[in-house]
Protein backbone atom coordinates (compact mmCIF):
# COMPACT_ATOMS: atom_id res chain seq x y z
CA UNK A 1 0.00 0.00 0.00
CA UNK A 2 0.95 3.75 -0.43
CA UNK A 3 1.81 5.69 2.73
CA UNK A 4 3.04 9.67 2.94
CA UNK A 5 6.12 9.19 4.97
CA UNK A 6 8.33 11.96 6.25
CA UNK A 7 11.81 10.77 6.32
CA UNK A 8 13.66 13.80 8.03
CA UNK A 9 12.67 16.97 8.30
CA UNK A 10 11.53 18.77 5.25
CA UNK A 11 11.28 15.62 3.31
CA UNK A 12 8.41 13.94 2.00
CA UNK A 13 8.23 11.12 0.34
CA UNK A 14 5.44 8.48 -0.98
CA UNK A 15 6.74 4.86 -0.52
CA UNK A 16 5.33 1.43 -0.76
CA UNK A 17 5.26 -0.03 3.02
CA UNK A 18 3.39 -3.45 3.75
CA UNK A 19 -0.42 -3.71 4.44
CA UNK A 20 -0.64 -3.43 8.51
CA UNK A 21 -1.18 -6.55 10.50
CA UNK A 22 -4.40 -6.97 11.97
CA UNK A 23 -4.39 -8.03 15.87
CA UNK A 24 -7.22 -9.61 17.62
CA UNK A 25 -9.66 -6.68 18.49
CA UNK A 26 -9.23 -4.77 15.90
CA UNK A 27 -10.58 -3.59 12.53
CA UNK A 28 -9.05 -3.43 9.58
CA UNK A 29 -9.58 0.50 7.94
CA UNK A 30 -9.60 2.17 4.43
CA UNK A 31 -8.34 5.59 4.83
CA UNK A 32 -10.36 8.45 3.57
CA UNK A 33 -9.15 11.66 4.56
CA UNK A 34 -6.79 13.07 6.70
CA UNK A 35 -5.88 16.47 8.35
CA UNK A 36 -2.59 17.99 8.30
CA UNK A 37 -2.39 19.33 12.44
CA UNK A 38 -0.19 21.56 13.30
CA UNK A 39 2.28 18.91 14.87
CA UNK A 40 2.28 17.26 11.39
CA UNK A 41 3.77 20.77 10.18
CA UNK A 42 6.37 20.86 13.48
CA UNK A 43 7.38 17.00 12.38
CA UNK A 44 7.65 17.93 9.02
CA UNK A 45 9.73 21.21 9.46
CA UNK A 46 11.35 19.84 12.54
CA UNK A 47 10.24 21.50 15.24
CA UNK A 48 7.85 18.47 17.06
CA UNK A 49 10.35 17.35 19.78
CA UNK A 50 8.68 14.47 20.38
CA UNK A 51 8.71 13.18 16.69
CA UNK A 52 11.33 10.31 15.63
CA UNK A 53 12.07 9.52 12.08
CA UNK A 54 10.97 8.16 9.57
CA UNK A 55 7.45 8.98 10.75
CA UNK A 56 3.97 8.68 8.98
CA UNK A 57 2.12 11.75 10.03
CA UNK A 58 -1.25 12.10 11.00
CA UNK A 59 -3.85 11.69 13.51
CA UNK A 60 -7.33 13.80 12.14
CA UNK A 61 -8.65 11.05 9.87
CA UNK A 62 -12.05 9.11 8.55
CA UNK A 63 -11.72 5.74 7.27
CA UNK A 64 -14.18 3.30 6.25
CA UNK A 65 -14.27 -0.18 7.96
CA UNK A 66 -13.26 -2.96 5.30
CA UNK A 67 -13.15 -5.94 7.85
CA UNK A 68 -14.22 -6.06 11.82
CA UNK A 69 -14.77 -8.46 14.48
CA UNK A 70 -18.46 -9.17 15.84
CA UNK A 71 -18.73 -5.98 18.15
CA UNK A 72 -21.38 -4.61 20.50
CA UNK A 73 -20.56 -1.23 19.04
CA UNK A 74 -22.94 -1.87 15.61
CA UNK A 75 -19.59 -1.42 13.91
CA UNK A 76 -19.69 -3.10 10.39
CA UNK A 77 -18.04 -3.10 7.45
CA UNK A 78 -18.71 -0.34 4.80
CA UNK A 79 -19.00 1.58 7.57
CA UNK A 80 -17.20 5.33 7.36
CA UNK A 81 -16.40 6.18 10.94
CA UNK A 82 -13.43 8.39 12.80
CA UNK A 83 -11.30 7.23 15.32
CA UNK A 84 -9.31 8.09 18.73
CA UNK A 85 -5.24 8.39 18.10
CA UNK A 86 -4.08 8.71 21.62
CA UNK A 87 -3.05 5.59 22.66
CA UNK A 88 -2.54 4.86 26.71
CA UNK A 89 -1.15 2.47 28.55
CA UNK A 90 -3.77 2.12 31.38
CA UNK A 91 -1.21 1.37 33.79
CA UNK A 92 0.02 4.54 34.86
CA UNK A 93 -1.49 6.65 37.78
CA UNK A 94 -3.01 8.81 35.22
CA UNK A 95 -4.92 5.66 33.57
CA UNK A 96 -5.80 4.08 36.23
CA UNK A 97 -8.01 7.11 37.41
CA UNK A 98 -9.58 7.64 34.24
CA UNK A 99 -7.45 10.43 33.03
CA UNK A 100 -6.54 8.07 29.64
CA UNK A 101 -5.89 11.73 27.64
CA UNK A 102 -3.05 12.31 30.20
CA UNK A 103 -1.39 8.73 29.85
CA UNK A 104 1.96 9.20 31.22
CA UNK A 105 3.31 7.17 28.04
CA UNK A 106 0.86 9.04 25.42
CA UNK A 107 1.93 7.65 21.91
CA UNK A 108 -0.08 9.85 19.63
CA UNK A 109 -0.30 8.70 15.95
CA UNK A 110 1.44 10.67 13.79
CA UNK A 111 4.23 11.59 16.72
CA UNK A 112 5.48 8.40 18.71
CA UNK A 113 3.55 6.09 16.46
CA UNK A 114 3.19 5.90 12.91
CA UNK A 115 0.16 7.69 11.89
CA UNK A 116 -2.61 7.33 9.15
CA UNK A 117 -1.67 9.10 6.23
CA UNK A 118 -1.84 5.56 4.36
CA UNK A 119 -4.27 3.78 2.49
CA UNK A 120 -4.96 1.10 5.34
CA UNK A 121 -4.53 0.70 8.68
CA UNK A 122 -5.98 -1.39 12.05
CA UNK A 123 -6.98 0.35 14.57
CA UNK A 124 -8.80 -1.67 18.05
CA UNK A 125 -12.65 -1.34 17.91
CA UNK A 126 -12.80 0.30 21.21
CA UNK A 127 -11.30 3.23 19.20
CA UNK A 128 -13.74 3.74 16.29
CA UNK A 129 -16.65 5.82 16.59
CA UNK A 130 -19.48 5.51 14.78
CA UNK A 131 -20.06 8.80 12.00
CA UNK A 132 -24.13 9.19 12.34
CA UNK A 133 -23.83 9.45 8.32
CA UNK A 134 -21.37 12.39 8.55
CA UNK A 135 -19.43 13.00 5.48
CA UNK A 136 -15.77 12.00 5.37
CA UNK A 137 -14.61 15.02 4.79
CA UNK A 138 -16.45 16.18 8.16
CA UNK A 139 -15.45 13.23 9.94
CA UNK A 140 -12.00 13.84 9.39
CA UNK A 141 -12.55 17.19 11.44
CA UNK A 142 -14.00 15.53 14.07
CA UNK A 143 -10.56 14.96 16.07
CA UNK A 144 -9.36 18.52 15.96
CA UNK A 145 -13.11 19.68 17.22
CA UNK A 146 -12.54 17.50 19.79
CA UNK A 147 -9.30 19.11 21.35
CA UNK A 148 -11.11 21.91 21.76
CA UNK A 149 -14.14 21.00 23.18
CA UNK A 150 -12.23 19.33 25.36
CA UNK A 151 -10.23 22.10 26.39
CA UNK A 152 -13.50 23.96 26.77
CA UNK A 153 -15.18 21.83 28.84
CA UNK A 154 -12.05 22.21 31.34
CA UNK A 155 -14.26 25.45 32.85
CA UNK A 156 -17.53 25.41 33.62
CA UNK A 157 -18.59 28.21 31.26
CA UNK A 158 -22.12 30.05 31.62
CA UNK A 159 -24.55 31.33 29.53
CA UNK A 160 -23.41 34.92 30.86
CA UNK A 161 -20.03 34.44 30.37
CA UNK A 162 -17.85 36.22 28.59
CA UNK A 163 -15.13 34.32 26.57
CA UNK A 164 -12.16 35.27 25.01
CA UNK A 165 -9.87 33.17 22.10
CA UNK A 166 -6.45 34.17 21.73
CA UNK A 167 -5.25 32.50 17.97
CA UNK A 168 -7.63 32.37 15.30
CA UNK A 169 -5.71 29.25 14.02
CA UNK A 170 -7.87 25.96 13.46
CA UNK A 171 -7.66 25.15 16.99
CA UNK A 172 -9.22 28.52 18.18
CA UNK A 173 -11.91 28.04 15.53
CA UNK A 174 -12.61 25.01 16.99
CA UNK A 175 -12.24 26.74 20.47
CA UNK A 176 -14.91 29.48 19.54
CA UNK A 177 -16.91 26.83 17.87
CA UNK A 178 -17.02 24.53 21.17
CA UNK A 179 -17.77 27.84 23.55
CA UNK A 180 -20.81 28.75 21.37
CA UNK A 181 -22.74 25.62 22.45
CA UNK A 182 -22.26 27.26 26.17
CA UNK A 183 -22.26 31.11 25.63
CA UNK A 184 -23.23 33.70 23.31
CA UNK A 185 -20.30 36.26 23.92
CA UNK A 186 -17.18 35.55 22.36
CA UNK A 187 -14.27 37.47 21.13
CA UNK A 188 -11.55 35.95 19.17
CA UNK A 189 -8.04 37.93 18.95
CA UNK A 190 -5.18 37.42 16.51
CA UNK A 191 -2.45 39.51 14.37
CA UNK A 192 -4.01 38.20 11.20
CA UNK A 193 -7.09 39.75 9.59
CA UNK A 194 -7.64 36.90 7.62
CA UNK A 195 -8.08 34.68 10.44
CA UNK A 196 -10.11 37.12 12.12
CA UNK A 197 -12.55 36.93 8.86
CA UNK A 198 -12.95 33.53 9.65
CA UNK A 199 -13.56 34.09 13.12
CA UNK A 200 -16.70 36.43 12.13
CA UNK A 201 -17.86 33.73 9.85
CA UNK A 202 -17.86 31.27 12.99
CA UNK A 203 -20.16 33.58 14.86
CA UNK A 204 -17.58 35.48 17.00
CA UNK A 205 -19.27 38.49 18.34
CA UNK A 206 -16.45 40.50 18.01
CA UNK A 207 -12.43 40.28 16.99
CA UNK A 208 -9.92 42.30 17.84
CA UNK A 209 -6.36 42.92 15.94
CA UNK A 210 -3.95 43.16 18.83
CA UNK A 211 -1.54 44.35 16.35
CA UNK A 212 -3.60 47.51 15.53
CA UNK A 213 -5.68 47.91 18.82
CA UNK A 214 -4.67 47.25 22.70
CA UNK A 215 -6.55 44.58 24.10
CA UNK A 216 -6.46 46.05 27.46
CA UNK A 217 -8.82 48.35 26.14
CA UNK A 218 -11.19 46.37 24.16
CA UNK A 219 -11.13 44.32 26.62
CA UNK A 220 -12.25 47.27 29.14
CA UNK A 221 -15.20 48.23 26.68
CA UNK A 222 -16.30 45.04 25.76
CA UNK A 223 -16.59 43.73 29.46
CA UNK A 224 -17.17 47.11 31.12
CA UNK A 225 -13.97 46.87 32.64
CA UNK A 226 -14.43 43.64 34.44
CA UNK A 227 -12.50 41.67 32.56
CA UNK A 228 -13.22 38.07 30.82
CA UNK A 229 -14.99 35.36 32.87
CA UNK A 230 -12.59 32.66 30.36
CA UNK A 231 -9.93 33.26 28.42
CA UNK A 232 -8.83 30.53 25.70
CA UNK A 233 -5.22 30.22 25.13
CA UNK A 234 -4.78 28.57 21.63
CA UNK A 235 -1.07 29.80 20.61
CA UNK A 236 1.14 28.33 22.87
CA UNK A 237 3.38 31.58 23.02
CA UNK A 238 4.60 33.47 26.39
CA UNK A 239 2.60 36.40 25.33
CA UNK A 240 -0.68 35.42 24.74
CA UNK A 241 -0.51 33.55 27.92
CA UNK A 242 0.81 36.54 29.73
CA UNK A 243 -2.23 38.23 27.84
CA UNK A 244 -4.73 35.82 29.16
CA UNK A 245 -3.18 36.43 32.68
CA UNK A 246 -4.01 40.36 32.00
CA UNK A 247 -7.73 40.46 30.35
CA UNK A 248 -9.02 37.88 32.84
CA UNK A 249 -11.55 38.93 35.69
CA UNK A 250 -10.71 38.68 39.24
CA UNK A 251 -11.88 34.50 39.82
CA UNK A 252 -11.71 34.18 35.60
CA UNK A 253 -10.60 31.17 33.82
CA UNK A 254 -7.71 30.56 31.93
CA UNK A 255 -7.35 27.24 29.64
CA UNK A 256 -4.20 26.50 27.87
CA UNK A 257 -4.42 24.56 24.67
CA UNK A 258 -1.42 25.88 22.58
CA UNK A 259 1.47 24.17 22.88
CA UNK A 260 4.77 25.87 22.99
CA UNK A 261 8.25 26.03 23.76
CA UNK A 262 9.11 28.80 24.98
CA UNK A 263 9.26 30.01 28.68
CA UNK A 264 7.30 32.24 30.05
CA UNK A 265 8.51 34.21 32.88
CA UNK A 266 6.07 36.90 34.93
CA UNK A 267 5.04 37.33 38.78
CA UNK A 268 2.85 34.55 39.87
CA UNK A 269 1.52 37.28 42.65
CA UNK A 270 -1.14 38.17 40.16
CA UNK A 271 -2.50 34.69 39.96
CA UNK A 272 -3.04 34.77 43.66
CA UNK A 273 -4.32 38.62 43.42
CA UNK A 274 -7.03 37.57 40.72
CA UNK A 275 -7.46 33.99 42.13
CA UNK A 276 -7.58 32.53 38.69
CA UNK A 277 -7.92 29.49 37.60
CA UNK A 278 -5.31 27.91 35.01
CA UNK A 279 -6.63 24.47 33.36
CA UNK A 280 -4.20 22.89 31.19
CA UNK A 281 -5.64 21.03 28.46
CA UNK A 282 -4.12 17.60 27.01
CA UNK A 283 -6.07 15.77 23.93
CA UNK A 284 -9.48 14.26 24.28
CA UNK A 285 -11.50 11.63 25.26
CA UNK A 286 -13.56 9.54 24.25
CA UNK A 287 -16.84 11.20 24.96
CA UNK A 288 -15.57 14.49 23.17
CA UNK A 289 -15.85 12.77 20.12
CA UNK A 290 -18.81 11.00 20.27
CA UNK A 291 -20.41 14.50 21.58
CA UNK A 292 -18.67 16.46 18.39
CA UNK A 293 -20.09 13.80 16.16
CA UNK A 294 -23.49 14.62 17.35
CA UNK A 295 -23.07 18.26 17.54
CA UNK A 296 -21.67 18.09 13.88
CA UNK A 297 -24.83 15.48 12.56
CA UNK A 298 -27.53 18.01 14.35
CA UNK A 299 -26.37 20.94 12.17
CA UNK A 300 -24.96 22.91 15.62
CA UNK A 301 -21.93 23.44 13.36
CA UNK A 302 -20.50 23.71 10.75
CA UNK A 303 -16.85 22.56 10.63
CA UNK A 304 -16.47 22.10 6.73
CA UNK A 305 -15.84 25.95 6.90
CA UNK A 306 -12.68 25.27 8.35
CA UNK A 307 -11.53 23.92 4.94
CA UNK A 308 -9.14 25.55 3.01
CA UNK A 309 -8.23 22.83 0.75
CA UNK A 310 -8.56 19.06 -0.50
CA UNK A 311 -5.37 18.07 -1.74
CA UNK A 312 -4.39 14.52 -3.60
CA UNK A 313 -1.97 11.86 -1.87
CA UNK A 314 0.65 12.10 -4.30
CA UNK A 315 0.34 16.17 -3.66
CA UNK A 316 1.18 16.00 -0.10
CA UNK A 317 4.27 18.02 -0.22
CA UNK A 318 2.24 20.83 -1.81
CA UNK A 319 -0.07 20.60 1.38
CA UNK A 320 2.56 20.72 3.72
CA UNK A 321 4.64 23.45 1.65
CA UNK A 322 1.29 25.63 1.92
CA UNK A 323 0.95 25.37 5.37
CA UNK A 324 4.32 26.28 6.22
CA UNK A 325 4.04 29.68 3.95
CA UNK A 326 0.61 30.54 5.21
CA UNK A 327 -0.10 33.84 6.01
CA UNK A 328 -3.42 33.35 7.78
CA UNK A 329 -5.55 32.75 4.97
CA UNK A 330 -5.45 28.87 5.24
CA UNK A 331 -7.09 27.20 8.28
CA UNK A 332 -7.63 22.70 7.55
CA UNK A 333 -5.92 21.32 4.97
CA UNK A 334 -6.74 17.81 3.77
CA UNK A 335 -5.20 15.27 2.29
CA UNK A 336 -7.67 12.34 -0.03
CA UNK A 337 -6.60 9.20 0.54
CA UNK A 338 -9.20 6.39 -1.08
CA UNK A 339 -12.25 7.11 -2.58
Amino acid sequence: MKAIVIPTPNEIEIRDIPMPEVKEGEALLKVKYVGICGADLASFTGNQPFTTYPRIPGHEFSAEIVEIPENDKGLKAGDIVTCNPYFNCGECYSCKRGFVNCCTDNQTMGVQRDGAFCEYIAMPVERIYKGKGLSAEELALIEPFSISQHAVSRAEIKETDNVLVIGAGPIGLFALLAAKQKCGRIVVADILDNRLALAKEYGADAVVNTKAQSLEEFTKEFTDGNGFDVCIEACGAPETFLACIDNAAFAGNIILIGNGKRETTFNHSVLLKKELNVHGSRNALKDDFINNIDIVAEGKADVMKMVSGVYDMENAIDAFEALRNNNGTLAKLLIKIGD
